[in-house]
């Protein structure tokens, strides 16, 4: 227990043999359950997972039959966690990549109540442009900003951070169904706690590189299949915080920031387009350019100031 409070660790392995067991040899006494969720792995992790098990009685294997990626397998043990009373769910992936000392610091302030989730940033250190390798680290940036606007947590980085933890109330709030179940669980998990009003804290972390991982994610479909989900979870928080749990007019600010920029930039586009065939753009359409994209512009940043404002107390 940490805090007094009895705390559960979920563990998400797919095709994890080699690392799984260093994984769970450093997770702190002090955690009262440890959930290896062996998401269809194709090697020996569900093997190794049983020793583990074995050796510590803390520890249960649960197996799912098919792949359904980290995300399905985080929300495996969740729903395992909650059966079991657990007070504060951690999620630590099996590659060996969480440092175990950060898990205190992680779960002391859900467990005392000060927030509902929080997480590590490993932006936080000097290091991480030195020690995250730099196309992971400016994807990550990236969609770090995406996920502050659609989330309306502007005061968090590195989105792309798994190692969380949230309190029981939380956890029983959430539609854990509709959760994102693969690589962007993590920023749709961010976009679902805010329409709860969930406080959310970072915590600073190490970051940790070049002991044996191998990485699943390739940039090129991660980053924009992320960027999609988080445009539809941008108007579905829209549509649910501030529509139909309560009223807010910077959805009016947004929408029509978003129309005024679409037509000022596909004018633009057309004027420039008669431009090149030999036609001359008139003085009336270029300065209606202008005001769309102007009026667009302000209208976007007068609505991200009222999200800010709106959840400056979510911290």
């Amino acid at each position: 227990m940490i805090e007094g409070k009895s705390v559960a660790v979920v563990i998400p392995a797919y095709d994890e043999e080699q690392l799984l067991p260093a994984t769970l040899s450093g997770i702190s006494e002090s955690v009262d359950r440890i959930y290896v969720v062996d998401d269809a792995s194709g090697d020996g992790t569900a093997a190794r997972a049983r020793e583990a098990a074995e050796q510590d009685p803390r520890i249960t294997v649960l197996t799912r039959e098919r792949n359904g990626g980290v995300g399905a397998a985080i929300v495996t043990g969740y729903r395992q966690a909650l059966e079991d009373g657990a007070e504060v769910a951690v999620v630590m992936n099996a590659d060996n990549q969480m440092d175990p000392d950060d898990l205190h610091h992680l779960v002391e302030p859900v467990a005392r109540g000060e927030v509902d989730y929080a997480k590590t940033n490993r932006l936080f250190t000097g290091q991480a442009w030195q020690l995250i390798p730099h196309s992971r680290y400016l994807g990550n940036a990236v969609l770090s900003l995406w996920t502050k606007i659609a989330s309306g947590y502007w005061h968090i980085a590195d989105a792309q951070s798994g190692y969380t933890a949230i309190g029981r109330r939380m956890l029983e709030l959430l539609d854990l169904d509709n959760l994102y179940p693969r690589y962007g669980f993590p920023n749709d998990m961010l976009v679902h706690l805010n329409v709860w009003n969930a406080k959310v804290r970072d915590v600073p972390s190490r970051p940790i590189y070049g002991v044996g991982e191998r990485s699943g994610i390739r940039l090129r479909k991660v980053v924009p299949a992320i960027s999609w989900l988080l445009f539809k979870g941008f108007w579905w928080r829209m549509w649910q915080k501030y529509v139909i749990r309560d009223f807010h007019p910077l959805v009016f600010f947004y929408v029509f920031g978003l129309i005024s920029l679409l037509l000022g930039l596909g004018l633009g586009i057309y004027q420039v387009v008669l431009k090149i065939v030999g036609y001359d753009a008139t003085v009336g359409v270029v300065v209606l350019v202008a005001l769309l994209l102007l009026f667009g512009l302000l209208f976007s940043l007068f609505a991200m100031w009222f999200d800010m404002e709106t959840n400056k107390d979510l911290r």
